[in-house]
């Protein structure tokens, strides 16, 4: 069992049920899953930055992503609807609190400058996005075999029905939050 998981059911979901005066232990809020998605671009000149996003993607998560495409044609760009322009992950289960784990305690306090994640990425129905610029943060991640240092978005959906009970779930999670 994950670490994390066993922390949200031993501490957390009592401290949530005392915060907001839940009745039932199933109507605490908890990580639905988590989404990671990563853009590239540059894919349309150089197909071989898509396998590289890919396998980056898969040595992150321990999952193979699912390759995206363009929903629409973009002249400007060059893009035509079909076109592989990204890959993304769903997470959910165990592989999600360790993932969840693993950005939380290590990956986040990797970053430059790094002064906390915003608190006011919540989207009004309880769900947590963020921005990470570089996948270098990762430990698993070798700097030598990096193609190229590309970002992802981090997108955490939980069941909390407002953002304040998301935020306070994520804070009892140990998301280090900006003051």
């Amino acid at each position: 069992m994950p670490r994390l998981k066993d922390y949200y059911r031993e501490t957390v979901v009592p401290y949530m049920m005392k915060r907001f005066n839940y009745e039932n232990i199933m109507a605490v809020p908890k990580v639905e899953k988590v989404i990671v998605n990563m853009g590239v671009g540059d894919a349309i000149q150089n197909p071989d930055l898509l396998k590289a996003a890919v396998s980056d993607l898969t040595i992150i998560t321990g999952q193979k992503p699912v390759i995206t495409k363009a929903k629409k044609s973009i002249s400007n760009f060059k893009l035509r609807k079909g076109m592989s322009i990204g890959c993304m992950v769903t997470l959910r289960g165990n592989r999600m609190y360790e993932f969840l784990d693993k950005l939380l305690n290590v990956s986040l306090f990797r970053i430059r400058d790094f002064r906390g994640v915003s608190p006011r990425s919540f989207d009004g129905r309880g769900s947590y996005t963020l921005g990470i610029k570089e996948q270098l943060i990762f430990p698993e991640i070798e700097y030598d075999k990096v193609v190229k240092v590309r970002g992802m978005d981090i997108t955490i959906v939980t069941t909390a029905k407002s953002d304040e009970e998301a935020y306070e779930l994520l804070k009892a999670l140990g998301m280090p939050f900006r003051s």
